[in-house]
C-alpha cells in the first residue's frame, strides 16, 4: 500500500483521491480548511500548502505529490507562485514523485490540434504564471532533483467540475432558459470529463516513462452549441421523441460580447480577469490527447457521464469555483 499526497480538494483532486483508494492506497488530502471526502482510505489535513515545511512533513514516505490547487481565479500572480514552489520544494525534500495538473493556458492561440510537443508562448498573465511553474518544475526534473510531470486538462465538465461553461451555460439550458457564452459558439473546443483526468493523473503516476514531459488529459472537441445540444439530451426523460419535443429541446445561445463581458467585469475582478483569455474561445481550440491515450493505455474522451453528471448536479453551484480553494474556472 502506498501513500500518495494530494493538495487541492476540487472535482478533480476528489476523483484521484477517490480512485487511489479504491485501489486500496492511503490518500492524504490537503486543504486550508481540511474538507473533503469521509472515507476509509482517506485523510483530510487542513494545512497551508504555501509553507513548503509543514508540506514536507506531509509528503514524507509518499510516493506521489499532486498538485491539483489553484488560487482564486483573480489572485494566479499573486499567490499561485509560493504555492507551486512549496509543492516543488517538498517533492524534492521526499523524493516523491510530482504530478502536476495543469492547463492549456500556457501554449497561447494554436492553429489547429495542440499537441504535447509544442512550446509554451503565452499571451497572458495567468499563461505565464502556469508556463513559469511547469519550467520551474522541468529544470528541478532535468537537474536531476525531482521527477517532475504535468498533466493538462481541457476545460472541466461533470458534476462539481468548475468552467466557464459550467458557470454561464449549463444552469441556464438545464433550467430552459437561454444563456450568453463568450466567443465563436460554433468552434471547435476540448473539454475533458473531472473523472478521465483523474484517470490520467493516476495512471501517469505511476509509469515511469512519463517523468520529464507534459501529457494531456483526454478530451472531446465540440462546439458551445453542441455540447449544450448533448447536454439538453443528457437531461431529457427517456421518451420516444417527436418533431415538437426535438425542437423545444433546442438550446437558446447567445454569443456574450468582449465589450459585455468587460462591462461585467468592471464590477467583478473575477469576471473581468475572463478577458483575457477570450482567445480560447474565439477559435478552434483543440487539445490533441492522442499521445496521452496511447501510451498508458487510456480510453479516449468521452462525455456522457460528465453531462449526465451535470445534467443531475445543483446548477447552482458554478459561482463558488471560481473563489473556492483547489479550485479554478477552466
Amino acid at each position: 500500500m502506498s501513500l500518495h499526497v494530494i493538495v487541492g480538494a476540487g472535482a478533480t483532486g476528489i476523483a484521484t483521491a477517490h480512485l487511489l483508494a479504491d485501489a486500496g492506497d492511503q490518500v492524504r488530502l490537503v486543504t486550508r480548511s481540511g474538507r473533503g471526502p469521509r472515507r476509509p482510505g482517506i485523510e483530510l489535513v487542513a494545512a497551508d500548502a504555501t509553507d513548503a515545511d509543514r508540506l514536507t512533513e506531509l509528503t514524507t514516505g509518499a510516493r506521489t505529490l499532486f498538485g491539483c490547487a489553484a488560487p482564486a481565479y483573480d489572485r494566479w500572480p499573486a499567490l499561485f507562485p509560493p504555492l507551486a514552489a512549496a509543492l516543488l520544494a517538498a517533492a524534492e525534500r521526499t523524493g516523491a514523485g510530482y504530478v502536476m495538473l495543469g492547463n492549456t493556458y500556457g501554449y497561447g492561440p494554436v492553429d489547429g490540434p495542440i499537441t504535447e510537443d509544442r512550446p509554451l508562448a503565452p499571451i497572458t498573465v495567468k499563461g505565464r504564471v502556469r508556463a513559469a511553474m511547469w519550467h520551474d518544475a522541468l529544470a528541478a526534473h532535468h537537474a536531476g532533483r525531482v521527477r517532475a510531470t504535468e498533466v493538462r486538462a481541457a476545460d472541466f465538465l461533470g458534476a462539481g467540475a468548475y468552467s466557464l461553461y459550467n458557470l454561464l451555460v449549463a444552469p441556464k439550458i438545464l433550467a430552459g432558459a437561454p444563456a450568453a457564452f463568450p466567443g465563436d459558439l460554433d468552434a471547435a473546443h476540448s473539454w475533458a470529463y473531472v473523472g478521465e483526468v483523474a484517470r490520467a493523473l493516476v495512471a501517469i503516476s505511476r509509469d515511469d516513462r512519463a517523468w520529464g514531459r507534459s501529457w494531456h488529459a483526454p478530451s472531446v472537441p465540440l462546439s458551445v452549441r453542441e455540447l449544450s445540444r448533448r447536454l439538453v439530451a443528457a437531461s431529457a426523460p427517456d421518451t420516444a421523441d417527436t418533431a415538437d419535443t426535438a425542437e423545444a429541446r433546442e438550446p437558446e445561445l447567445v454569443r456574450l460580447t468582449a465589450a459585455e463581458l468587460a462591462a461585467a467585469g468592471a464590477a467583478d475582478p473575477v469576471t473581468a480577469e475572463v478577458v483575457e483569455m477570450l482567445y480560447l474561445y474565439e477559435r478552434p481550440c483543440v487539445l490533441d490527447s492522442t499521445s496521452t491515450e496511447q501510451t498508458f493505455a487510456l480510453p479516449p474522451g468521452s462525455l456522457d457521464v460528465a453531462l449526465a453528471e451535470t445534467a443531475a448536479a445543483d446548477p447552482g453551484n458554478g459561482r463558488a469555483g471560481l473563489r473556492g480553494e483547489g479550485r479554478t474556472v477552466r
